[in-house]
């Protein structure tokens, strides 16, 4: 190697190390910041004030790096309760177990793949926007009472593993997939906080999205069978990828009943067709996405590729894809409501389109075709479900 070489590649190491110090650094002070604020969730007491963020430890959950585990939840109208599964990254095989997000490494750009614990950081990303906004009269969820099952175990809250692996510095370590025993453990407080909700609002954004067909129907039989104005809403939840049954099979070790309907290589898809057969109209089905997802392009990159970036050719693939995904999902019913956006924010979104919105602050602030997502989705959950974006999605490569 020459010494201009040589001079290049540790210039791009000095870059990557100071980027990665930076991203840590202003982790840390956020969720400083988070800790210090008068917004700090506070642990449910026994006379919970309504409209107010709580977290509830659940003594049985453990996050994906074996520490504590909690949910948040707000007491508000007691016939309107959503339970929204909250995204965060997914793991499917010791490579990926083994590089969870920090902030240094979303910085640097270097491979991170999910959250593996809940620390002050994350409650910025599960409370106080978007849809769980409390602060603005604006969002027409704002009274509604809300169950936010948190994540940090890479299993699309299904898994039931404690699943050994190599550290990137060779270390022995266990990836603790236990996002269904999570799960199980929120939906006992759910059901105790609010116990007989005639709207029921299902919903989750990235891994949760997958999450919402593959539990929707547990969440119902099991602890709400009496509700009858139910929504399901997945936002942003496409990943292909072929071995996805062997990893819920054998990674995940999730329950038969979730890994067996899988068949292809878009576990949403298979889980909804599944979900469909088995209760038809008696939900509401509701999907969204922007057209060219740069995180999840970037995902599906590093499947196919092994690169985890993002550019303009894999954002095209994934844009072809979702064109079929819509397509299938109207196949399963024509009454699935779409809302597809081309929402861009400099420096975010790499050239692609953003990456979910219902727990964003463009969940209000932004519209497609003059309509705002919590718009649609209000219309929705009141019994008018239709489609936006739609034109969209005829455009050519």
């Amino acid at each position: 190697m020459g010494l201009k070489n040589k001079l290049n590649k540790n210039n791009i190491k000095r870059g990557i190390v100071f980027a990665s110090k930076v991203g840590d650094f202003v982790e840390n002070r956020l969720g400083k910041a988070v800790e210090d604020s008068r917004f700090k969730a506070q642990d449910l007491p026994e006379d919970p004030e309504k409209l107010t963020w709580y977290r509830v430890p659940l003594e049985k959950g453990l996050s994906g790096d074996g520490s504590e585990y909690y949910i948040y939840v707000k007491i508000g109208d007691p016939d309107k309760l959503c339970v929204f599964f909250s995204g965060g990254g997914v793991a499917w095989n010791e490579y990926t177990a083994a590089r969870p997000v920090t902030g240094g490494k979303v910085a640097a750009g270097l491979p991170n793949y999910y959250w593996n614990n809940l620390r002050p950081f994350t409650q910025i990303m599960n409370i106080n926007v978007g849809i769980t906004d409390i602060f603005t009269d604006k969002n027409p969820f704002k009274e509604w009472s809300f169950v936010v099952i948190t994540y940090a175990t890479g299993d699309f809250h299904i898994g039931n593993n404690d699943y050994p692996y190599k550290s990137e510095t060779g270390e022995d370590e266990v990836l603790h997939f236990h996002g269904y025993v999570n799960f199980l453990e929120s939906m006992k407080v759910a059901k105790k906080l609010f116990p007989k909700p005639s709207t029921l609002l299902i919903a989750g954004n990235s891994a949760g999205a997958f999450a919402v067909p593959a539990l929707a129907g547990e969440v119902v039989d099991d602890y709400y069978p009496k509700a009858r104005n139910i929504t399901l809403f997945s936002d942003s939840g496409q990943l292909l990828y072929k071995h996805w049954r062997k990893t819920a099979r054998n990674i995940w070790m999730c329950k038969d009943s979730l890994w067996k309907p899988i068949h292809g290589d878009n576990i949403t898809l298979e889980w909804y067709k599944d979900l469909y057969q088995r209760y038809g109209d008696r939900f509401r089905y509701l999907y969204s996405s922007s057209s060219h997802d740069y995180l999840l392009s970037a995902y599906y990159n590093d499947i196919v590729n092994k690169k985890y970036k993002t550019d303009w050719d894999v954002q095209e693939e994934y844009y072809g894809q979702l064109k079929e995904m819509v397509s299938q999902l109207k196949a399963i019913t024509p009454s699935f409501g779409m809302f597809i956006d081309d929402w861009k924010i400099p420096l975010i979104t790499m050239g692609g389109t953003v990456h979910t919105s219902v727990r964003e602050p463009h969940f209000l602030l932004f519209t497609q075709d003059g309509i705002s997502m919590a718009t649609w989705l209000k219309d929705a959950v009141e019994g008018k479900v239709y489609d936006v974006g739609m034109e969209l999605l005829k455009k050519e490569k």
